[in-house]
């Protein structure tokens, strides 16, 4: 299966958000102030694209946000979940190979996305949980199922714009997760 069969093949809502509810958001917990860049504006449209098929409220979308601007490794290796997945056979392999792939400094977007995924397949012979929930925990630190794969689409689109709320890179997350890691 390819990951856009893979992110496809969880249940989504019908999209009831727009641009402006992400904006709202961002507004709302200080991570955007004054009047966005047309940047700052094709990020809240993509967000609200991506997330918003996933969240059932405008709370469920604004945790996944917050999962964009929230990031502490340190903080998601204390939870039960994380040990949970890491206890899982082959994980610590997905988030070594991740990080070495995670070197090269190019944007995180869909084709690199679906590049790992294929290169840990191909390199681990992993599929499904065993492979995506330690990618999504060391990345958006929650091990869950495809919205997340959603959130790690927007992080370096979200690094690299000038936010209020700094937002770390999934290079920057992958780092961070390694050292908090041993």
């Amino acid at each position: 299966m390819s990951t856009s069969e893979h992110i496809q093949d969880h249940p989504s809502r019908e999209n009831q958000f727009s641009a402006k509810d992400v904006l709202a958001i961002l507004r709302e917990r200080g991570w955007l102030s004054g009047d966005p860049s047309p940047e700052q504006s094709a990020f809240c449209l993509r967000a609200a694209d991506l997330l918003g098929p996933h969240a059932a409220d405008a709370r469920g979308l604004a945790e996944l946000l917050e999962l964009i601007f929230h990031y502490d490794a340190a903080q998601v290796l204390q939870t039960v979940e994380a040990h949970a997945v890491l206890a899982r056979y082959g994980a610590r392999d997905v988030v070594r190979q991740l990080a070495l792939f995670l070197l090269d400094p190019a944007p995180f977007d869909s084709d690199r996305f679906k590049e790992v995924v294929t290169l840990l397949k191909e390199k681990l012979e992993l599929r499904g949980r065993d492979l995506f929930h330690p990618l999504r925990l060391s990345l958006a630190g929650r091990a869950g199922e495809g919205e997340l794969d959603r959130v790690i689409l927007l992080l370096d689109e979200a690094a690299a714009l000038p936010l209020t709320g700094s937002v770390k890179s999934t290079r920057a997350r992958i780092v961070e997760f390694c050292a908090a890691l041993d």
